[in-house]
């Protein structure tokens, strides 16, 4: 699995220590930005994650921001993207299982490195139940979007 990270600069110091976490678990990284503290819009770099994981399913993205929540609705623009903003092992375990998410949006500020770390290692390691009434959900959704 690969993982494509981004921030904007609320987000950046995190986006950081993130790589340094997964480069120890051993798992790969693309780094799409921001690289500095110099304030930028969160949708490009949110855009631009969503963009490259709805175009390859063996990807998945990780966005910090502020809070997590613009990213996380500027990657849900984009078609083929679930993102979630997970404050929570159990919203990020929740994610995966019932609507297979595929872009995890972290809140960049006030938020203790050890629960950042615990939420990634759920939401990485969680499968999709693959349960029949959530296929039927997401489908959907990929009905909705298509008729867009």
């Amino acid at each position: 699995m690969k993982v494509i990270v981004a921030s904007d600069h609320a987000g950046f110091r995190l986006k950081e220590r993130i790589k340094q976490y997964l480069k120890r678990k051993k798992i790969d990284t693309i780094d799409l930005g921001t690289n500095s503290l110099d304030s930028v819009d969160y949708p490009d770099y949110a855009i631009k994650v969503a963009e490259k994981v709805a175009a390859d399913k063996n990807l998945r993205g990780i966005l910090v921001c502020g809070t997590g929540t613009g990213m996380t609705i500027a990657a849900n623009k984009v078609k083929g993207i679930r993102a979630v903003a997970a404050y929570d092992a159990y919203s990020a375990k929740m994610s995966r299982i019932d609507n297979d998410a595929n872009v995890l949006g972290l809140r960049g500020r006030f938020f203790p490195f050890n629960r950042v770390k615990k939420i990634i290692r759920v939401w990485l390691d969680t499968p999709f139940s693959g349960k029949d009434r959530h296929k039927k959900r997401i489908e959907k959704i990929a009905d909705y979007e298509s008729r867009g």
